[in-house]
């Protein structure tokens, strides 16, 4: 880790060596997250865009010298980013914007942006020679630690809410990782899950605890900005749950502001579901603190009682000078065929709320006609049918005969 400096308490701002510290600041507890530092005076001197735009492999350990990974760590062998930008020219002129592209993280492993995260984290623990790690999740955290762990042999215990969406318990079960399904929500778990990583010494890879995955996330932010030439749009929307998708993004821009490979920090909208707006709610009060909420959308990945990255979330708005909103179960579920016919991009409910949130932010004139966006697309459509078949028709049953598919088709053909 020779570019990273330290860790800085993201609450009462202390400083910690390297290796001093593991989870969270131990004067603030678990709300203390650390945010890394970094000497960007070496970094420039390794690596450059250049140098990353002709060496650099088609993956996230692209950025290796940005990340705080030792020399000399496992990589888990999965691909886990590079995931393309694709432009949309026919979203954007139906949400009403100049340009807009679509950030396709459900071209990970496992389905996710996630993965992002887990696979820093497993490269972590298998150099500190951490035997089992855990995490709670709704569904795809977990199983971006159960197939990262597939990959390089190590043990993971999974806890999840016993009503995620089917489609993401299976997945979780062909990895054969240890899941517990638990009787109680997202925070239930969560909470179980650090106390089971203490009494058992788990290495845990929880979010918004564990420092290393925000770290991870943050390469999302380096590829969206090199997949632009190294140019920054003037927005980039993100659903939020936790909130550490978001602080990822933030600490990635900031990375690159710091090093000079951008030339302004892009504002971020946050977008949340209605039934889980902690984070919308702090920020439209003006409040530097998030209060539980009784959540409950469709939206299961952005699902979250009590955001653990919420402190973070809310400077990653305000300090890029943007916005939050929140959104319907109704418009949530409109917004994932509206992609998909748009640009042929499959998102599962959380993934597809950013995109409800930016039409309404474009409607409530947040976010200017005349701006370039990039909506982060964070998850598959395959992690919930069930909700995917809420927002679509059926489709025609016919007889297998000529007649039927001219009655089917007419307006096709007339």
């Amino acid at each position: 880790m020779d570019h990273l400096t330290g860790w800085r308490c993201s609450l009462c701002g202390t400083e910690y060596a390297p290796e001093e510290v593991t989870y969270t600041c131990p004067a603030c507890g678990d709300a203390g997250i650390l945010d890394a530092l970094y000497d960007y005076v070496a970094i420039a001197r390794e690596i450059t865009p250049g140098a990353i735009r002709t060496q650099g492999g088609a993956d996230h350990w692209r950025y290796r010298p940005l990340l705080p990974l030792p020399d000399g760590a496992p990589l888990p062998p999965l691909q886990v980013g590079w995931t393309p930008l694709y432009p949309a020219p026919r979203l954007a002129r139906e949400v009403g914007v100049r340009a807009l592209w679509v950030k396709d993280d459900g071209r990970n492993p496992t389905g996710s942006l996630k993965d992002r995260a887990s696979a820093l984290v497993l490269a972590i623990a298998a150099g500190r020679g951490e035997a089992i790690v855990t995490t709670a999740s709704t569904g795809n955290a977990a199983a971006a630690l159960a197939g990262l762990a597939a990959s390089t042999g190590q043990r993971a215990v999974i806890f999840v809410p016993a009503a995620a969406p089917p489609a993401k318990i299976a997945q979780l079960m062909a990895y054969e990782a240890r899941v517990l399904l638990v009787r109680g929500n997202y925070d239930a778990a969560y909470d179980l899950c650090l106390e089971a990583a203490r009494a058992f010494g788990w290495y845990c890879r929880n979010t918004a605890y564990n420092p290393y995955t925000a770290e991870g996330k943050k390469t999302v932010a380096f590829e969206v900005a090199e997949q632009l030439g190294w140019r920054a749009p003037e927005w980039i929307v993100v659903p939020v749950g936790d909130g550490n998708i978001i602080t990822g993004v933030h600490r990635g821009l900031q990375d690159l502001m710091a090093l000079g490979w951008i030339d302004r920090m892009p504002r971020l909208l946050a977008v949340q579901a209605e039934g889980s707006a902690a984070v919308c709610r702090a920020w439209a009060a003006g409040r530097d603190r998030v209060e539980p909420v009784r959540a409950h959308t469709v939206a299961d990945s952005i699902a979250a009682d009590l955001p653990r990255d919420g402190v973070r979330a809310l400077r990653a708005v305000r300090q890029t000078d943007g916005a939050c909103v929140a959104v319907s179960d109704d418009e949530i579920l409109a917004a994932i065929p509206a992609i998909a016919r748009g640009s042929g991009v499959f998102a599962e409910p959380a993934a597809a709320a950013g995109y409800a949130g930016l039409r309404r932010a474009v409607v409530e004139g947040i976010v200017d006609p005349s701006a370039e966006v990039v909506l982060l697309v964070t998850g598959n459509g395959l992690k919930d049918i069930a909700s995917v078949r809420r927002s679509v028709s059926e489709p025609a049953s016919i007889e297998p005969r000529l007649a039927a598919v001219e009655e089917a088709v007419r307006d096709l053909i007339s």
